[in-house]
């Protein structure tokens, strides 16, 4: 395969994945603030492949592959949170409510975003989409690589 197909599938691969959440979110399935984040480097590797297919340069293959490591990063990190593994951003997760005060209970249930990133809210084969991004993108990466290779 030639350096400007890889770059044009990568590109794709990036381009399909967020044309996918934006097509769960038309379904009833808004983005959580670590969904957004996700969604980010994917922009980036889209320009970036549109870039290296407008005017190659050696190292745009690598900054893309950086890019979609990025989102693959995110996404194991969003993966964490929605298993518990680990803590997310207090400004997305239920947290620990032990030891509030009423008032602060409330305060805390009054300012809570609507959409949990602690909560999957969709999954296939017991896969969140937080973790198809991940596998998904870590693919991308290799097809990133693979165009690098044959500057």
């Amino acid at each position: 395969m030639t350096q400007r197909n890889l770059i044009l599938l990568a590109t794709a691969g990036s381009a399909g994945l967020l044309v996918g959440a934006w097509i769960f979110q038309l379904f009833g399935y808004p983005p959580c603030k670590l969904c957004l984040w996700q969604r980010w480097p994917h922009a980036a590797a889209v320009l970036i492949g549109a870039l290296a297919l407008w005017r190659p340069v050696a190292f745009l293959p690598l900054a893309g592959a950086a890019a979609a490591l990025m989102t693959g990063a995110v996404g194991v990190y969003h993966t964490g949170v929605e298993r518990n593994w680990w803590e997310g951003p207090d400004t997305c997760t239920s947290g620990d409510v032990s030891g509030l005060s009423a008032s602060e209970l409330m305060d805390q249930i009054l300012t809570a975003p609507l959409i949990q990133c602690d909560v999957v809210a969709w999954d296939l084969f017991g896969v969140s989409m937080a973790s198809w991004n991940s596998i998904l993108s870590f693919g991308l990466v290799m097809i990133w690589i693979a165009a690098f290779k044959r500057t």
